[in-house]
């Protein structure tokens, strides 16, 4: 371990009331300093109600300021990756060890290699006594105060400089708080958790000083070919940017038919091939030379578009693009091809938001169901996928009702959305967004709520017309 340092104090959160403090000692090295107060009182015995340890979760920041974490389902901020780190937790208590083990399995720790052992701080001593020290251990103990400062001293003699400790104690106490801080703790945490709390609390140790913020992704995919799926994404992206006024990045991953430009008018020179294809040299300067500018919030990613090349393209830099993406835009929409392949069911499971546009057909239902199953399943901490039920009130054709789809689904359609091919029709050919040529239509009203949800934000009310403003013959 090191002293605590600037970038430790992510575990020493600062509090409005100056007495609440905990500020970070940087004249301490874990495992070194003296006991503050006497704890020859067992305080486990004792009552905690002067003094209660407080919410350690922190405020959330508006969007399009940077960010620190967040893991907050429908939230308006993205998750903020792990690194490829590895994790050593040490167990005394069974519950514990089974929150741990939902915090293992969880996306954002795939990178991140974990491993577990009963035993406590013990467990730890030993294992590094012969192994060197993981990046990170985390320590659950019933152990009194006095007893873990005595153990912490003794695991301090062989972690390695650099490793982090997030304990998991019993005891809910500002003076045992302060002490561990003043070791080098990184964080401390008390029952009961939340498989969230410990990956937040993980996550916010790994941050970036330098580049803190991380956008939230939204990706959108079709429970079939032909659904509007890429439409829907396209006027998302561009209602997050124009009504709420949100800097927003549309990446079209549809390398070989991608419409992003088409759709926007925009004949792009270079492409977002060229940084999957390169994705070691994507930087600041290298996205700004490839990202087009659509209006001054929104920038636009399109695919190439030709089938004069078959794209062979590394499934780890599709999450290496998106990551450096997401760093320069609050909001970043992923236009996702009707594909299953491993690096787009990777891309949707590891995404903030997955969106899924569905018709009222059979297939799509079936198509839909499958892919909202395996995303549910392998995201138990997340919300589930948002369902989008697009071309409805198709003339003649038999549609499944929207209650049955629903139901069939396990989930409600969030926004359901008429058929009205004239209206795309024109938008399309025109390179418009259907909040531009058509702001009122019931389609506009329901992609700009969903919009909204999806970035936290409230839609103004709309202002009723009167008659005069709508029959200008009227006025006198």
């Amino acid at each position: 371990m090191k002293p605590l340092e600037e970038d430790d104090a992510w575990g020493a959160p600062e509090f409005a009331d100056e007495d609440l403090a905990f500020p970070a000692n940087d004249d301490f090295t874990f495992g070194s300093g003296e006991l503050e107060g006497s704890f020859d009182v067992d305080p486990l015995d004792q009552p905690f109600a002067e003094t209660p340890l407080p919410d350690f979760d922190g405020a959330m920041a508006d969007a399009d300021a940077a960010q620190t974490f967040a893991f907050t389902p429908g939230g308006a901020v993205g998750d903020q990756p792990i690194p490829r780190i590895r994790v050593r937790a040490c167990f005394d208590r069974p519950e514990i060890a089974h929150l741990l083990e939902q915090v293992a399995a969880d996306r954002r720790l795939a990178k991140a290699e974990f491993t577990m052992e009963p035993g406590g701080i013990d467990a730890a001593i030993a294992h590094c006594a012969s192994a060197p020290s993981p990046n990170l251990l985390i320590l659950d103990t019933t152990a009194t105060p006095t007893e873990l400062l005595t153990k912490l001293d003794r695991l301090a003699e062989h972690v390695e400089e650099g490793s982090k400790v997030v304990i998991i104690g019993a005891a809910n106490d500002i003076g045992l708080f302060r002490e561990l801080m003043s070791r080098g703790v990184s964080e401390y945490l008390v029952p009961p958790l939340q498989p969230l709390q410990i990956m937040r609390a993980i996550s916010a140790l790994y941050v970036n000083p330098e580049k803190p913020f991380a956008g939230k992704v939204i990706s959108v995919v079709g429970a079939k070919g032909g659904v509007g799926a890429s439409t829907v994404a396209h006027n998302l992206s561009w209602m997050i940017a124009e009504r709420f006024q949100a800097n927003t990045t549309m990446v079209d991953l549809d390398l070989s038919f991608g419409t992003g430009a088409l759709d926007f008018n925009q004949e792009p020179q270079q492409t977002v091939a060229e940084a999957l294809l390169a994705p070691d040299r994507v930087d600041e300067v290298f996205l700004d030379r490839l990202l087009m500018r659509q209006t001054e919030r929104l920038m636009l990613f399109c695919a190439p578009a030709t089938l004069e090349r078959e794209f062979e393209i590394d499934p780890e830099a599709f999450e290496t693009v998106i990551d450096r993406v997401r760093r320069s835009a609050p909001f970043v929409v992923l236009d996702m091809p009707h594909v299953w392949t491993p690096w787009v069911r990777q891309t949707l499971l590891s995404t903030d938001e997955v969106v899924v546009v569905a018709t009222p057909e059979l297939a799509s239902l079936r198509n839909a169901k499958n892919m909202i199953d395996r995303v549910k399943n392998a995201r138990p901490h997340d919300a589930p996928p948002i369902v989008v039920l697009n071309m409805t009130g198709v003339a003649k054709r038999p549609e499944i009702p929207v209650k049955d789809f629903g139901d069939a689904l396990g989930i409600e359609p969030s926004h359901v959305l008429p058929f009205e091919p004239q209206m795309f029709g024109m938008a399309a050919n025109n390179g418009q967004m259907i909040g531009e040529m058509a702001p009122t239509s019931k389609t506009s009203i329901a992609l700009e709520e969903l919009a909204a949800r999806l970035c936290g934000r409230q839609v103004a009310p709309k202002k009723k017309s009167s008659l005069i403003e709508r029959f200008p013959m009227l006025k006198r």
